[in-house]
């Protein structure tokens, strides 16, 4: 039995130890009714409330944003609509290899063209303009120049939506006006997340409730997720993408000598993304051989990769013949350069076979 490798970190982190153990406290506290909804006023609310405000508090804090910007939601999806929706825009634009959230939430808006290395190229943007950009590409891990986009953007009167979900934590939150960022990416739990709105001028609430989170967002918080999330990031380890680059380089040096490629090479990337396309070998074979042997990764977003259609992430760069040949393979802070050999050992004959044909 081969030793099994987990390399879908892009689709979920596994939860810290940290972040379970505050989840079990605090469901303690609510079984024993020290706790309660936060929003009633009697002791065990209030006391329910102070939890929730700082983890608030802590959270914001390690983004570097007023604690009074975050609203929270049920995840990264969520945070995307509700920016989408919510903002007060003349017409919307968003990227070609945005993440389905964000293509569905707004099917009919003007796709914003990538070149082959997925970097937009922005065309001429309408005053008051939502514009949405995801910062680290959740297939490929290219990083936008998100200064640049945020002075072009706000120059011409409009505002940025930007995806931060896959490069919270990696990478310094965009000078954007609205950042949707997700626990389940960061050692946190999964349902739960949050939209930092940098201004809610000319923004509106979209799930009408009982008055939660300010009124942007009603229904009764995920108390013991946002506890968890908290919990996570401060046992956050800031100096695992120096790890992360260290294991790339040698994921792709190696693959490479095989005769795989790497799509958006050239363009910068996050330390933790690979997308490898072994030219001539389906994407489904591979993934059914790397399962075989104990080795997790995924053709691309987890969200749409279950129907292992070719990729439009990868199509919308031209790379029509990798699309559909194509693996995603991630990384974490648990991850392991055994991890690393063990997928080249179970990737090589793939890639002999590919040689061969």
């Amino acid at each position: 039995m081969n030793e099994p490798a987990y390399l879908d970190w892009a689709a979920t982190a596994p939860m810290r130890a940290e972040a379970a153990a505050a989840m079990a406290d605090a469901a303690a506290r609510l079984m024993s009714g020290e706790w309660a909804n936060p929003s009633a006023v009697h002791g065990p609310g209030r006391a329910a409330r102070r939890a929730l405000n700082a983890a608030r508090d802590r959270i914001a804090a390690f983004f570097r944003v007023p604690a009074d910007s975050l609203i929270f939601t049920s995840g990264g999806t969520e945070a995307l609509a509700l920016a989408l929706n919510g903002a007060d825009a003349t017409a919307r634009l968003v990227g070609a290899t945005e993440h389905p959230a964000v293509l569905e939430a707004a099917p009919a808006a003007p796709r914003i063209p990538v070149d082959g290395r997925g970097l937009a190229q922005l065309p001429e943007i309408p005053a008051r303009a939502l514009v949405a950009i995801q910062h680290a590409n959740n297939e490929t891990g290219v990083v936008q120049d998100m200064a640049s986009i945020t002075a072009a953007v706000h120059g011409a009167g409009a505002r940025l939506l930007a995806d931060c979900v896959q490069s919270a934590g990696k990478l310094p939150i965009p000078p954007a006006d609205f950042v949707a960022i997700s626990a389940h990416k960061l050692g946190g739990p999964m349902g739960v997340g949050a939209l930092i709105v940098r201004c809610k001028d000319d923004f509106h609430g979209q799930q009408k409730g009982g008055g939660q989170e300010q009124g942007w967002r009603g229904g009764t918080e995920n108390l013991l997720g946002i506890l968890g999330w908290a919990a996570a990031l401060d046992a956050w380890d800031a100096n695992f993408p120096a790890r992360a680059a260290a294991l790339q380089s040698l994921l792709e040096r190696e693959a490479l000598a095989l005769g795989a490629r790497v799509n958006g090479a050239g363009a910068p990337r996050l330390p933790t993304i690979t997308s490898l396309h072994l030219p001539g070998v389906p994407a489904a074979t591979q993934l059914m051989q790397l399962d075989m042997a104990g080795i997790a990764v995924s053709q691309g977003s987890a969200c749409s990769s279950g129907t292992l259609k070719a990729s439009p992430v990868l199509q919308a760069m031209g790379l029509a013949e990798a699309a559909g040949q194509s693996l995603r393979i991630s990384t974490g802070w648990a991850t392991t350069e055994a991890d690393i050999v063990r997928f080249l050992a179970a990737y090589a004959p793939l890639a002999r076979r590919a040689n061969a044909a």
